[in-house]
């Protein structure tokens, strides 16, 4: 298998990390959505700490993306 083949396979892993990102996104607004169900007074406290969580794991796709992006760059040259 030559380089080309290795970095195909390598950008093609790096953009699961958006699959890794969804499932924890997922997780996350569940379980906040569970928290403030249960305690009401405190939704403000949950929801910044759940949007903080959400930016951190959307982040982790972004930097996927990216790197996906900067090796298929690497494809045509």
């Amino acid at each position: 298998m030559d380089s080309s083949g290795l970095i195909a396979i390598a950008a093609g892993i790096a953009v699961l990390t958006g699959a890794g990102a969804g499932i924890g996104i997922g997780i996350g607004t569940s379980k906040a959505a569970e928290a403030v169900s249960r305690q009401p007074e405190a939704s403000g406290k949950i929801m910044s700490i759940t949007l903080v969580g959400l930016a951190l794991a959307e982040a982790t796709a972004i930097y996927g993306l990216l790197i996906a992006i900067l090796l298929f760059t690497k494809l045509g040259g």
